[in-house]
């Protein structure tokens, strides 16, 4: 380093900054445009103080954070916290994280750059690259699964069912294909509904590496790391590997805090180690882009649609949402005891990326905290723009509010027609509606109520029907709630085998609670919800029968795999 670059070294130590934030703007490693020498002191001054302060319970005895801002007078990095409580070593500036779905990004983008060069089309079937997976019957395209439209069973989830959840195997891509192999259903219809699967991910990080004939790890360091001067980015698609100047992942528990580190060598998904300087440099991308064009990042963060026209907020490995008000592009990760989010203000020219190494640490808060120091007037005075779409449909509008006898009607449990989901309404303390799970209900009709997530929620005579923010509709049934004796249970009694889960349960009943072990020593106690449904810790559990009424096989439900069935042998 020169005696000029030690000087500034120096004195960003004594300001308690990083040197990233004085390096001008010819120099590799500034994100943002610079102002001259003295605002920038002053600009780096003023923003470390408020910095501090959200990060302030991260110290020399816990995990901790790193974050970076890149905004029009400064790009500016702190750390906080250790990165090694074992060996006492405090996270810094370029220590690396792992930046769990954050790295879905970078593998969309992966795959829009060999669309881009013409070996491949989005629109292809999955099945032309990935023969290993099920022909269902119905066209499901790589688009579906960058924009999470693809209905594909999380295969993560479904080998928790299983008995294997994620960090407790090595699990490898060639594992994800197996499992994948293995699924005779989507959750749905491809194009038709939004839910988050990792599955789409591995699967198009697979696809990478089979079109461009070399690894994913090598083709998007040529491809993107390297071009955009990312140089302490790279995959964990070898979890032994030695990485120099890592931070070990923690999770809180009573006696303190315990490593929790993703042992496991699947990628695309998650697995990006990276640092809060490469992240700032990534987003720099899209508003002068180096890698593609453009038209390429417009790509990247135009919302999908659904087969039927309606947009959804999910771009390509990017949520386009509004933060208070103001154009956010953002999206968070979490894998093990790694926490992390970025986040992207366009018409601002303000960048915010946090890593943490914390499983207790809320990255998207301490984001969208910092976020608020630098968008300053862009903010004031736009809580209105933040209301749903529910509520902005009944602003100012005559409504016909519901009488106590009509809010009393619509209380009870409903069963949703697509995943056997109840959905338990109750009166509220202040004499209105809440769901058991979504809070309170807000009148804007006499039958029609609004949700705080921009969801609404109509009643019509024993049924429900919620509208989500995107327009799906799911109808909800309305069931009694049950509680079987023994003799009812009995029926349920018998041994249940999946190919699929590569798993069995065997139904028993303790006592008056009935039970499903499943191998070597789990014991899952099951609650009942209504006629043959249960709730267990591993989803919702529901015992199908034949026409005579017997007990034939029995479908576990999770947000992210739908009734996924168990034989009975």
């Amino acid at each position: 380093m020169t005696s000029s670059g030690l000087s500034r070294a120096r004195l960003a130590r004594a300001m308690g900054v990083s040197i990233l934030s004085l390096l001008p703007l010819t120099e590799p490693g500034l994100l943002r445009g610079a102002t001259a020498a003295p605002s920038l002191r002053q600009a780096a001054t003023a923003a470390d103080t408020r910095i501090d302060a959200v990060f302030a319970r991260w110290n020399q005895s816990t995990p901790g954070c790193s974050v970076g801002v890149a905004s029009r007078d400064a790009t500016v990095l702190h750390a906080y916290g250790m990165a090694d409580l074992e060996h006492d070593v405090r996270n810094a500036d370029d220590t690396i994280f792992e930046a769990g779905s954050v790295s879905k990004q970078f593998t969309a983008a992966a795959v829009l750059l060999l669309a881009r060069n013409g070996k491949l089309s989005l629109d292809d079937s999955v099945r032309k690259y990935i023969p290993e997976l099920p022909d269902y019957g119905t066209p499901l395209t790589i688009r579906h699964m960058l924009t999470h439209t693809s209905g594909l069973r999380d295969w993560g989830n479904v080998a928790a069912i299983g008995g294997w959840p994620r960090t407790r195997r090595v699990y490898t891509h060639a594992h994800v294909l197996d499992i994948v192999s293995r699924q005779r259903a989507l959750n749905f219809t491809p194009g038709t509904r939004w839910s988050y699967s990792n599955t789409g991910y591995n699967l198009a990080a697979v696809i990478v590496s089979r079109v461009s004939g070399e690894s994913f790890a090598d083709f998007t360091r040529h491809q993107l790391f390297e071009p955009l001067g990312m140089t302490r980015t790279s995959w964990r698609d070898d979890f032994t590997r030695v990485v120099k100047g890592r931070a070990v992942a923690y999770a809180q528990a009573p006696d303190g805090y315990h490593q929790d580190m993703p042992f496991e060598n699947v990628h695309g998904n998650g697995g990006l180690l990276t640092t809060a300087g490469d992240l700032l440099r990534w987003m720099r991308n899209f508003s002068a882009p180096r890698v593609g064009d453009a038209a390429f990042v417009k790509q990247e963060q135009t919302p999908g649609r659904f087969t039927d026209g309606r947009e959804h907020e999910y771009g390509f490995g990017l949520f386009i949402t509004r933060y208070k008000g103001v154009r956010e592009v953002q999206h968070g990760g979490a894998t093990a005891g790694y926490r992390a989010y970025v986040a992207d203000y366009p018409d601002q020219h303000v960048s915010v990326a946090v890593l943490c190494n914390a499983g207790n640490a809320n990255a998207a808060q301490y984001a969208h905290a910092v976020a608020d120091l630098y968008l300053g007037d862009a903010i004031r005075g736009r809580q209105a723009e933040m209301v749903s779409p529910a509520n902005r449909d009944a602003a100012g509008a005559a409504m016909s509010q519901p009488s106590d006898a009509e809010l009393g009607s619509f209380v009870g449990m409903y069963r949703s027609a697509d995943t056997g989901e109840p959905l338990t309404v109750s009166r509220a303390d202040d004499g209105g509606l809440r769901l058991d799970l979504g809070g309170a209900l807000r009148a804007i009709a006499s039958s029609r109520f609004a949700l705080a997530n921009g969801a609404s929620l109509e009643f019509d005579a024993n049924r429900a029907r919620m509208t989500d923010r995107f327009g799906t509709v799911e109808t909800f049934d309305r069931v009694e709630t049950t509680r079987p004796d023994a003799a009812a249970l009995q029926a349920y009694v018998g041994s249940y085998f999946s190919d699929e889960a590569e798993t069995t349960f065997v139904a028993a009943i303790d006592g008056d609670t009935l039970v499903l072990k499943r191998r070597p020593d789990t014991v899952i106690r099951l609650t009942p919800v209504y006629v043959d449904a249960f709730r267990a810790p591993n989803g919702l559990i529901r015992f199908h029968r034949n026409s005579s009424g017997r007990v034939t096989s029995l479908g576990v439900s999770q947000d992210r795999v739908w009734d996924l069935r168990f034989e009975r042998q």
